[in-house]
């Protein structure tokens, strides 16, 4: 027994020799093979966790922008070769999966790998499914062979689930997380996050030992735009394109039609909108407007500045004379400085000389007799000019101040235009400068100014900043900013503020604004025809600003159209008649108060 138990101990030892002869031999001749594929594997343990860039939603939560998680295909040669060199056969496998989950061409990877064999990082394709990813780990894990040298990175592509809706306003993003244009821009630190970091590494033991530095995602930006209200504002304005569409660039029937509708209490824009506008999902696609033919002969220059147009947010980057609609600034200036009161009277002959120059009114053969009130709602420049003197350069170019026109709104959207050098200072303006002026020629202006300051003029004079950005939510959807309207200034009494609402209330009930006149509604307004540098080419700028009901405003608007493409271009019925029809169904989703029936005893 005891001889048998000596023989089993000696042959333990001699197999335990044995295996540790072994591992010396694999050490010497394959260690280096090996320790290559461990740290291979441990270069796998160590990765950055992507942050989640936050949504952009509209007032009521609807996401209008937002982050989806994609899958980059990393190749890495040297793990690749690594485990080749230890298990034959395994490259050529790996490359089969990759084919059957990505349709990657294999020969991309092997002469990737052939070409930069000490390459560990390598993107073979960007924003694979989750669906696509889940098929690469299914098939990997089937394999008999060995998978190496493959392996998915976390992601997140910008979609915009509304593709051109509000494209103007929103903007996208280029490089992944940096905005470009539109909100993306703006609130870009907002919306971004901070990565995350995920450290790995085998012990002596060969466990992995994790340590996670989790991402931390980007805020969500709650706006004050209405998506449903921006629907249909979008929906008339490319029905008037297309109904009045220009030939050499199809679906144009203006050079820009915007539209931008304010709640004239806090500053909240409800709706911006401009056309043409772009698909935020495909930013650079110019075929709605270009031919293929024409496409093909731009040069990168032309194409590049063509881009940039398209990009433009005319609401706050375009400025223009604003025409008629500054009437009511100018008769409210004045009744604010006491150089005239609500019962002036006014004899237009349709001209007046001022200086050298003779200055004809729109109606070239007078409107004779006038009230104030008649001279606001028939847009009448002979009174305006009348009532300018009355005031003086001084008071008029300080009541221009007062309304911040030639001053940045501060709207948190980039590239609003600067106005400063194009205003007048009162030592500048000459008799004839202020006679045009009076009636919104000679000094430029800003969508996002003008309807800021019309605001100011219909509210009871309270100058509200405009906004767009409402709320600001972390990534639980907790609020933790709230973006409460600020009132910068007053401009004008509660009781100049009450006139003017009357007389843009006269200005569609029986002026110039008729054709945009709601049914069951009481809307005021001001219509503008301005004539464009060079004048005499026939060229305009129509626009119509209003709000309702007029007595006691719940919104209000202004619409633009740049140059439409039909033979009278001097007529503001154009623009008025858009405005009702947005209007007509914008109001009554909107819950603006009707008007009140009168009753006949």
């Amino acid at each position: 027994m005891q001889k048998k138990l000596v023989m089993l101990f000696i042959v333990v030892v001699l197999v335990f020799g044995g295996l540790i002869g072994r591992i010396q031999y694999i050490n010497v001749t394959r260690g280096e093979r090996y320790r290559r594929i461990v740290l291979a594997q441990q270069q796998h343990s160590s990765r950055i966790i992507p942050f989640r860039r936050g949504d952009i939603t509209d007032r009521n939560g609807t996401t209008i922008a937002t982050s989806e998680r994609v899958y980059n295909v990393i190749l890495d040669a040297q793990a690749m070769l690594s485990v080749e060199e230890a298990v034959e056969g395994s490259m050529e496998s790996t490359i089969e999966v990759v084919y059957s989950s990505f349709e990657i061409d294999g020969n991309i990877i092997r002469e990737r790998v052939e070409h930069y064999p000490d390459s560990r990082y390598h993107v073979l394709h960007r924003g694979v499914s989750h669906r696509r990813a889940q098929e690469f780990e299914r098939l990997s894990a089937e394999s008999d062979a060995r998978i190496a040298g493959i392996w998915l990175e976390e992601d997140y592509v910008r979609r915009y689930p509304y593709d051109s809706l509000a494209s103007h306003l929103i903007g996208f993003t280029v490089d992944g997380n940096v905005g470009s244009v539109g909100l993306e821009a703006s609130a870009n630190s907002l919306l971004n996050g901070t990565d995350g970091r995920e450290y790995g590494y085998h012990d002596v033991d060969m466990i992995v030992e994790r340590t996670v530095r989790e991402a931390v995602d980007g805020h969500t930006v709650v706006t004050t735009i209405d998506v449903n209200l921006q629907q249909i504002v979008e929906r008339h304005i490319l029905e008037f394109n297309r109904r009045y569409r220009n030939n050499a660039r199809p679906g144009l029937g203006s050079l820009q039609t915007s539209v931008v509708i304010m709640n004239p209490h806090s500053g909240e824009i409800l709706a911006m909108a401009s056309y043409p506008s772009f698909d935020l999902n495909n930013p650079r696609d110019l075929s709605a407007f270009y031919s293929q033919e024409q496409l093909y002969a731009m040069s990168d220059e032309e194409r590049i500045s063509s881009l940039n147009q398209l990009w433009n947010n005319f609401s706050v980057s375009a400025t223009f004379e604003p025409g008629s609609t500054i009437k009511p600034f100018t008769v409210a200036a004045a009744l604010e400085t006491g150089s005239i009161n609500v019962n002036e009277t006014y004899v237009c002959g349709g001209i007046v000389t001022v200086g050298e120059w003779d200055i004809r009114c729109h109606l070239r053969v007078g409107h004779g007799a006038l009230t104030l009130e008649q001279a606001v709602a028939n847009s009448c420049n002979v009174a305006m000019m009348r009532i300018a003197a009355s005031m003086g350069r001084d008071e008029f170019a300080r009541y221009q101040r007062i309304f911040r026109f030639g001053q940045y709104t501060g709207i948190n959207l980039p590239g609003e235009a600067s106005t400063a050098g194009l205003l007048f200072e009162a030592h500048e303006m000459g008799s004839t400068d202020l006679a045009t002026n009076s009636f919104g020629q000679n000094f430029n202006a800003t969508m996002i100014q003008l309807i800021s300051a019309y605001s100011s003029l219909i509210n009871g004079g309270h100058y509200y900043q405009p906004h767009v950005i409402r709320q600001i939510r972390n990534e639980n959807g907790s609020v933790i900013d709230n973006r409460d309207p600020v009132l910068l200034k007053r401009t004008i009494s509660e009781e100049t503020s009450r006139i003017m609402r009357e007389h843009t209330r006269a200005g569609v009930t029986d002026g110039t604004g008729e054709p945009a006149a709601v049914g069951g509604y009481a809307v005021a307004g001001k219509t503008g025809t301005a004539e464009k540098l060079p004048r005499g080419q026939g060229r305009y700028l129509l626009s119509f600003i209003g709000h309702a009901p007029y007595d006691r405003p719940e919104v209000a608007f202004l619409v633009i159209i740049d140059e439409p493409n039909v033979v009278d271009q001097v007529s503001s019925r154009h623009v008025s008649e858009l405005t009702s029809r947005i209007m007509a169904e914008a109001f009554p989703y909107l819950n603006i108060t009707k008007a009140v029936e009168s009753s006949t005893p």
